[in-house]
């Protein structure tokens, strides 16, 4: 971000910023979003690569709870989430949503049917888009 405020005309408050991504990049925007909660105010999670619990022994989802509460305190706007019915980690992302849930912690989500592809993706980034910057 530091590049592109400095090279460009660019509104630098978190309301005028987003992220998003698919898959990996849908976990890292999770992850920096949670990390930097005073920056993003629109999030959009799309097939995020959320890991299983068992496996969530990695440094990046140490004090993630307490991140999300941070993050959620900061009033974002926006935090979509959307997983196709067929997609290999539709069950991670129903694990996440439920402590979601549990923090009333305030998103959007979408379910579509299909997997993990690009064509899910699409759609997802068309349904994302519109609701940014408003």
């Amino acid at each position: 971000m530091e590049f592109t405020e400095h090279n460009y005309r660019v509104k630098s408050d978190a309301g005028n910023r987003a992220i998003a991504g698919l898959s990996m990049g849908g976990f890292h925007s999770l992850y920096i979003s949670a990390n930097l909660p005073k920056t993003f105010d629109y999030v959009g999670l799309f097939s995020p690569a959320i890991l299983p619990p068992d496996e969530k022994k990695s440094p990046v989802y140490q004090n993630l709870d307490q991140k999300l509460k941070t993050q959620q305190t900061n009033s974002y706007k926006l935090y979509w989430i959307a997983i196709g019915k067929t997609d290999f980690l539709y069950k991670n992302v129903t694990e996440y949503r439920e402590k979601l849930n549990k923090m009333n912690f305030k998103y959007q989500y979408v379910e579509s049917e299909g997997g993990h592809t690009w064509s899910n993706w699409r759609t997802y980034l068309n349904d994302f888009l519109p609701q940014l910057f408003k």
